[in-house]
């Protein structure tokens, strides 16, 4: 009886099929688990007499070995078609889809006046940010005892009392690669020079104690102020609207002169006066002027014979006044928040 059970199990197992893994289990269960049929089996051997347990011991033997076998076989059947279907994904891949990032908004307005100049002639130059009392002031006519030398305004690294020229700062402008220029070259020279500068401020929503400029420069034979307010006034139109209006007010810088302070029209009323220009209906952005005679003759370039003009913009203070951002400090505060505002912006 348990001979012909056996024989019933054995041609029931080598003819089975599952369409999938869940069936695979199923069949697993119902023959090799501890209350299947395989194992029901070797509890009726048991009752088996003592002269037949050897050869029924090595029938059940071989068909818990065909079970398990046919299971297996099965399993890595299913093992295999499950990689096929997989071989083309990437493991390597995120598992979560990426958040696209965006360009910073000091770096599109960077961009955009850097492209201005640019055609127009003005290539772009670059100096150190770590630099030396000579590029900083003395070679801009910046007097032994101007406040900017002071420890309130600038960042020194290294300070030699004894003597001035070897005081190593934080660059308080970018005028310092203009110097650099000067020292090196001679006219014609037109660059715009790029970059971060530092000064020793109070952190607060309208300052910080680094931050981004740009500055030009201009020098060949024969420049006047009106070509510089001609550039100015390009300028302003390019970045602010073709109906943006310019005013030069008379200031000072010790490496101009004549100095002055460029505003725009309040690209918000237009000029008719708000909370925003303070009802004055100008808005302050730059500073510029013709380049000292010193200066020239302090950089090895003959003053008799040639003229120029500098003017510098704070990067901060134009995406400020493009974009409306009222405090200062989100600009560094990688809030990712604040940039997604500017995905749109290209």
């Amino acid at each position: 009886m348990l001979l012909e059970k056996i024989e019933a199990l054995k041609a029931q197992i080598e003819t089975l099929k599952a369409d999938n893994s869940e069936a695979l289990e199923a069949l697993r269960i119902k023959y090799l688990s501890k209350k299947g049929e395989v194992s029901a089996l070797f509890n009726e051997f048991r009752n088996v007499p003592p002269e037949h347990k050897k050869e029924f011991g090595q029938r059940l033997n071989e068909l818990k070995t065909l079970a398990t076998d046919k299971i297996n076989s099965l399993r890595e059947r299913f093992h295999s078609q499950e990689a096929d279907e997989t071989s083309h994904l990437d493991l390597t891949r995120p598992s979560l889809p990426l958040t696209v990032g965006t360009r910073h908004p000091l770096n599109v307005v960077r961009k955009q006046i850097i492209d201005i100049f640019s055609r127009v002639g003005f290539t772009l130059a670059d100096g150190p940010e770590v630099e030396d009392d000579l590029h900083v002031f003395t070679s801009l006519n910046f007097a032994a005892d101007h406040p900017a030398r002071d420890m309130q305004d600038t960042f020194f690294v290294a300070e030699d009392k004894d003597d001035v020229k070897r005081n190593i700062v934080l660059r308080s402008h970018t005028s310092s690669v203009q110097s650099r220029v000067m020292l090196t070259s001679q006219p014609p020279i037109r660059i715009i020079c790029p970059g971060r500068v530092y000064r020793n401020e109070a952190i607060t929503a309208r300052a910080h104690c680094f931050f981004h400029q740009i500055e030009g420069l201009y020098i060949d034979r024969n420049v006047s102020f009106a070509d510089l307010k001609q550039m100015l006034l390009y300028f302003a139109q390019e970045l602010f609207g073709p109906d943006t209006k310019i005013r030069l007010r008379p200031s000072y810088f010790p490496f101009t002169e004549p100095s002055a302070e460029m505003d725009v029209s309040c690209m918000l009323c237009g000029g008719e006066g708000c909370s925003f220009c303070k009802h004055t209906g100008w808005v302050e952005i730059l500073g510029c002027g013709m380049v000292d005679p010193n200066v020239l003759d302090l950089c090895g370039i003959d003053s008799s014979k040639y003229t120029g003009y500098a003017f510098g913009v704070g990067v901060e203070r134009i995406t400020n006044l493009k974009y409306m951002v009222k405090d200062l400090r989100m600009f560094s505060e990688n809030d990712t928040r604040f940039l997604e505002e500017f995905q749109a912006i290209h």
